[in-house]
């Protein structure tokens, strides 16, 4: 019988990240990093709340779909508005309100919940399968987010630290969403041993390109990041148009739509004092590329995420992504 991989000592677990490493290229810490990322994704979904919630951002595109060749280190879940607010969202309807009142009242409700649900019913159910396998890490509370800090095996540069972040959120339903296998990177490379896996539901990739895209556009205009990271967006992106993806939802006007219409209502934001019509944006008016002034802060970005190895080898350079993302804008605006 094959040894479980998180049985082994820390010994033997480095050695076999190392012969992994060897193989696929990817770093021994991003390796690692990829065992805690899917050994979550499990233990969240086989939970008792696991059916209301939903996968999605970068890590469920190269982790459920394979549609990117980027190592993602945090999990974005959706918990289902329904279920957290069911006193305000029918648990029959769409999840949003009908109007932009309505929005910041519910907004309100979730900010209040969402931090006592992940501390009271997420956090213990971590705690108590990290207590039942014998894994050792520490869970770090900040409001709706999770951080699961465990003692790496290995050192990286320091832009993908030893935690993996749980981020929620609940203004959302997560749909269209489906169920995706999930298997860690090393497992292909060393057949030998059994690692985690899991089966998440993971929103599906056409929606995930559009929130991209508007989170892009918002940037554009803005000319500003709002945290670090952001030049993921890009990249997966530019992935997404080269598997196909990107024309996919474009020709899903209806999806374009409701995506425009829920980042209207909850995600409200406003660049030279006026408010950005996310309506226009996915109507023929899409951008994906910043003014030349302000793409410094996210060349920065994109070249510590290449450095880390959390890009493939043959990346493409950060000119030649902007000038994918323009080819795709027009492509994008013109089929609207």
């Amino acid at each position: 019988m094959a040894d479980a991989f998180l049985d082994l000592d820390d010994a033997d677990r480095r050695e076999a990240l190392e012969v992994a490493a060897a193989a696929t290229g990817r770093p021994v810490h991003l390796l690692e990093k990829d065992v805690w990322v899917v050994w979550l994704l499990d233990v969240l979904f086989r939970a008792p709340f696991g059916e209301h919630l939903v996968f999605k951002g970068g890590t469920s595109l190269s982790k459920a779909y394979g549609l990117i060749d980027r190592f993602s280190e945090d999990l974005d879940l959706t918990y289902d508005i329904r279920t957290l607010a069911p006193d305000l969202a029918d648990p029959q309807g769409d999840g949003l309100p009908a109007a932009m009142g309505e929005a910041r009242r519910w907004s309100r409700v979730v900010r209040e919940r969402l931090p006592s649900w992940v501390s009271g019913t997420v956090s213990p159910f971590v705690e108590d399968a990290l207590a039942g396998e014998g894994l050792h890490a520490e869970l770090v509370e900040d409001g709706d987010k999770l951080a699961v800090a465990y003692g790496p095996l290995a050192q990286g540069t320091g832009y993908a630290p030893p935690s993996v972040l749980l981020e929620f959120g609940a203004r959302a339903t997560g749909e269209p969403a489906e169920p995706r296998d999930v298997v860690c990177d090393a497992a292909a490379v060393l057949p030998g041993l059994v690692f985690p896996t899991a089966r998440p539901r993971v929103m599906k990739a056409e929606r995930t390109f559009w929130e991209k895209a508007t989170a892009a556009h918002v940037y554009c205009e803005q000319g500003r990041m709002r945290g670090e990271r952001f030049s993921r967006h890009w990249y997966d992106l530019a992935r997404l148009d080269a598997a196909g993806v990107a024309d996919v939802a474009a020709a899903d006007r209806a999806l374009a739509d409701a995506v425009a219409r829920h980042k209207s209502l909850f995600f409200r934001e406003t660049a030279n004092g006026a408010a950005i019509d996310y309506h226009r944006a996915v109507a023929g008016h899409l951008r994906l590329v910043p003014e030349a002034a302000v793409q410094a802060a996210l060349a920065d970005d994109y070249r510590r995420m290449l450095e880390d190895g959390l890009l493939e080898r043959d990346a493409p350079t950060f000119e030649a992504l902007m000038a994918s993302c323009a080819e795709l804008a027009e492509r994008v605006n013109a089929a609207a």
